[in-house]
């Protein structure tokens, strides 16, 4: 039978049925989801959280003792990645330039790494990556919000979509494959 005969235009209006159905929802800005969502999905995911943000600043500054819950998170056998922007390269350098904000790009970026020298496990993995500039992907075991960077406005100016995995070769897993290729070719962080 046909998808028509199946599922009239009437149910399809009110259903998803496309691709699209992977949207939980979409937000004009980054900072229009509620800090509640964030902390939701953070605290809720078992298997692995991956934050491949350029800077990834604004969670540690909206998600109270954040390094404690990663690190029980992690001790617990969850895996957490973070993937950021070098400070020191080329990429960021320019982005900074284009921002133009007392806040650098390398400064946000330096703000992460300290935090993440203070967690103490090893169940946390970080590395370096520039192909990440214009994209932020945060992963949750099967959800994930997405940030594509407009132009030359900062992270929480961007939209975001929120995902819900539901199945192979959805949105979910077309950004989950591109999380997972930059992360095989990051950089380790060295200590500094």
């Amino acid at each position: 039978m046909s998808a028509d005969v199946l599922w009239p235009k009437a149910i399809r209006n009110a259903v998803k049925t496309g691709p699209d159905r992977e949207i939980v929802s979409a937000y004009p800005y980054r900072n229009a989801c509620s800090t509640s969502v964030w902390a939701r999905l953070i605290d809720g995911a078992s298997t692995s959280i991956t934050f491949a943000g350029y800077t990834n600043y604004f969670v540690w500054q909206e998600h109270p003792r954040l390094a404690e819950r990663l690190s029980a998170k992690a001790a617990a056998g969850c895996r957490v990645r973070f993937l950021v922007g070098d400070p020191e390269s080329e990429v960021t350098r320019r982005r900074e330039e284009i921002e133009g904000v007392p806040l650098t790009v390398s400064t946000r970026i330096q703000i992460t790494l300290d935090a993440l020298r203070k967690i103490d496990t090893a169940g946390v993995e970080a590395k370096f990556s520039d192909g990440h500039i214009a994209l932020s992907v945060f992963t949750f075991d099967d959800e994930m919000l997405v940030t594509p960077h407009l132009s030359s406005l900062l992270g929480h100016e961007s939209p975001m979509l929120h995902l819900r995995r539901l199945g192979d070769d959805g949105l979910y897993d077309r950004f989950a494959s591109h999380v997972a290729a930059l992360w095989e070719e990051g950089r380790p962080i060295t200590a500094a």
